[in-house]
């Protein structure tokens, strides 16, 4: 017989909702690698299944300088200032 043990507190789970989604995605796609390893083959393929099924938008793609610290405050104002929408690459 296998235990699993799962470190969080689940008997009185928190509830939580759902933020306000648009009704489609439109304008410009920020793919953020974080330098993690195959981080960029994920986007890569996250790329190109995005503008195979979202016509119109944009793709616009950034790195962090590395995985091991937080990113650089001068590259999220970059960031906000460029994309409608961000996402961010974790793979090993």
């Amino acid at each position: 017989m296998t235990i699993i043990l799962d470190p969080t507190d689940e008997r009185k789970p928190v509830a939580r909702q759902v933020s306000p989604r648009k009704a489609a995605i439109s304008g410009t796609v920020g793919l953020m690698d974080i330098r993690k390893p195959r981080g960029n083959v994920l986007l890569d393929e996250l790329e190109r299944q995005l503008m195979a099924t979202v016509p119109g938008i944009k793709v616009q793609r950034f790195a962090k300088p590395t995985f091991t610290k937080p990113c650089p405050d001068d590259l999220r104002r970059e960031i906000a200032g460029k994309v409608d929408y961000l996402i961010e690459a974790l793979a090993d």
